[in-house]
């Protein structure tokens, strides 16, 4: 006569006997003991239903478990485009992400810590903007580019008066948004002139009228149009009268000479716009953020009366916004203008590094030049050389499953990993990933 094996069912620990192991101890304190519990129990099942032995369950509930308490997962960036939106356009320097952990926890955001009395909120990043772009006279940030736009259209024209602009500059931004729908829930009377393709000086002066709000510029920024075109320059805008009002889109503060159409914030206020608006993530390179500039003394009044209508309260940033925008705007260059600045020979260099590493660990990689663009919407037609490791195709797919997860472009039956919009400090982590990629078995 044998005896029956017991049901291994009956071997599953309970769930506070794994939750009490010293292996979880970490992730309950990194993660919070509901998330924990969850991945055990999910265990325990995986063990009750024979596909782990009992005594995994503490092992492979931790292995599920991620490194930080949020979704939110790293990316390596070998896309080729330097501000993906996709991947949260800019990355923030070391210097941002140092102010993060200062704002944190309890800081002096709206502190006065000479009188113990309420102050002002943002004074330092508010002054970082204004030494960083001559001519700035005031400064505000919202949370968003296209908020920035929004309260100066509700602020200065949401009463029923007009933003005369350019048919040509009626766009649509992403997901969706269009310029004209933004200017128009605000309240505000869209005023187009000209036609798509030409506008003159003559359209802005006879649609000027005592419902006139302000005359608004809006940067084409993701695309281009070429051919039998015409449009008015800022300085001759600002010589009719009205406010002038100009979103520039990318947050280029003062031009960069690989750039050379991308209008900055510097320039457009000393051609005579009363307020510049911008995005904070994009080319400036820091978090998101919409920024507003006013110069001259209408334009810093101007800023004022948008900074006190009432709505602006709902579209203002927090601190942590406001401490890594002063860290990306005064302290040192951020990724994005590391990446732009970049030097294409040291690019090839590293690409060459790599692929022979990986060729000799039997990997199919070569290395190759590239063009690279700017992405996040500004610098259309922009090329930017590059240089890339070229793989199979199918390590694409394999590459986003991986873990870091890796975003490259496939071009011409190949997996490209460019590098223009990576570190070099990232060239071991990227490696590490491709070698990581399980080789495919012969056919």
């Amino acid at each position: 006569m044998t005896t029956a094996e017991p049901d291994p069912r009956r071997r599953v620990p309970r769930t506070d006997v794994v939750l009490a192991d010293p292996a979880l101890a970490g992730a309950t304190a990194r993660l919070g003991r509901p998330r924990v519990k969850r991945a055990v129990v999910a265990a325990q099942q995986d063990a009750r239903a024979g596909r782990i032995a009992p005594e995994e369950v503490a092992a492979v509930a931790g292995a599920s478990l991620p490194a930080a308490a949020t979704g939110i997962r790293a990316v390596l960036n070998a896309s080729g485009v330097l501000l993906h939106t996709n991947l949260g356009r800019a990355p923030l320097s070391a210097a941002a992400v140092d102010a993060l952990g200062v704002a944190a926890g309890t800081c002096d955001v709206e502190l006065d810590l000479a009188t113990g009395r309420r102050g002002p909120r943002g004074t330092d990043a508010l002054a970082a903007l204004r030494d960083a772009v001559p001519g700035a006279g005031a400064a505000w940030v919202a949370n968003n580019g296209a908020a920035a736009l929004a309260l100066v259209c509700a602020a200065l024209a949401g009463t029923g008066r007009e933003v005369v602009v350019s048919r040509g500059q009626l766009v649509e931004i992403g997901d969706g948004f269009r310029i004209p729908e933004l200017i128009e829930s605000t309240g505000a009377r869209l005023r187009p002139v000209g036609t798509t393709n030409r506008t003159h000086l003559r359209d802005y002066a006879g649609a000027i009228g005592p419902d006139t709000a302000f005359l608004l510029v809006v940067h084409p920024s993701n695309f281009v149009v070429t051919g039998f075109v015409s449009a008015v320059g800022v300085r001759e805008l600002a010589g009719l009268g009205p406010p002038v009002v100009v979103d520039i889109g990318s947050g280029l503060l003062t031009p960069h000479p690989l750039l050379p159409d991308e209008p900055d914030a510097a320039g457009t206020l000393a051609d005579g716009a009363d307020l510049v608006t911008a995005s904070g993530d994009k080319l400036l390179g820091g978090p998101q953020a919409g920024l507003l500039l006013g110069g001259g003394g209408r334009g810093a009044a101007l800023v004022e009366r948008v900074r006190r209508f009432p709505l602006a309260r709902a579209m203002r940033v927090d601190k942590l916004t406001l401490a890594a925008l002063e860290a990306s705007v005064a302290g040192p260059p951020t990724p994005v203008r590391e990446f732009l600045d970049a030097d294409p020979s040291a690019l090839r260099a590293r690409a060459d590094t790599l692929a022979a590493a990986l060729v000799a660990d039997g990997i199919d990689a070569t290395a190759t030049d590239t063009v690279a663009g700017v992405g996040g919407g500004g610098a259309p037609g922009v090329e930017l050389p590059s240089a890339a490791v070229a793989l199979p195709e199918r390590y694409a797919a394999a590459l986003r499953a991986g873990d870091p997860p890796v975003l490259g472009r496939v071009g011409d039956g190949r997996c490209l990993l460019d590098l223009r919009a990576l570190p070099p400090s990232a060239d071991a982590t990227l490696a590490g990933a491709v070698r990581a990629v399980p080789v495919r078995p012969e056919t």
